[in-house]
């Protein structure tokens, strides 16, 4: 057995750790600019999402088939999300059209909340995981000795 093996799950939790703190910090812009009706693009803000994608190795299987073990998540990008965004009256807003219309971003304030909820607790499930190596790791050592 590599060393390697012996880490793949910190690999894992470590990846997860990662991944879930930038989705973190993504939600936590969207909210930040659920009221921003300019962006450095043009109009109103759009929402952004953190994409992830598995991380498979490439293994043999005990039986001769092909099995790919996961070995973490991997952030492919965010992108921004494409859905209509609404327009709310507010006839003496600066960006305001000339029905008094104003494109607003299409941040939905209790949805970011349960996304920024969702995250942060998949990342202490994460850190929990590599706590619970750590020990088992420290008592593996102290048998050793």
């Amino acid at each position: 057995m590599s060393f390697d093996n012996l880490l793949i799950a910190n690999n894992i939790s470590a990846s997860g750790l990662s991944a879930e703190r930038l989705r973190m910090e993504v939600v936590a812009g969207n909210i930040a600019n659920a009221f921003s009706t300019r962006s450095p693009n043009g109009g109103p803000l759009r929402r952004q999402d953190v994409l992830f994608e598995a991380v498979l190795g490439n293994r043999l299987g005990g039986r001769g088939g092909a099995q790919q073990p996961l070995l973490g998540v991997h952030v492919v990008g965010v992108q921004d999300d494409q859905s209509e965004l609404p327009s709310v009256y507010i006839p003496g807003h600066p960006d305001a059209d000339a029905d008094g219309l104003v494109q607003m971003p299409n941040v939905s304030l209790p949805i970011e909340m349960v996304n920024l909820m969702t995250a942060s607790r998949a990342y202490e499930a994460n850190l929990k995981v590599l706590q619970a190596v750590r020990k088992q790791m420290e008592q593996t050592i102290a048998l050793l000795r």
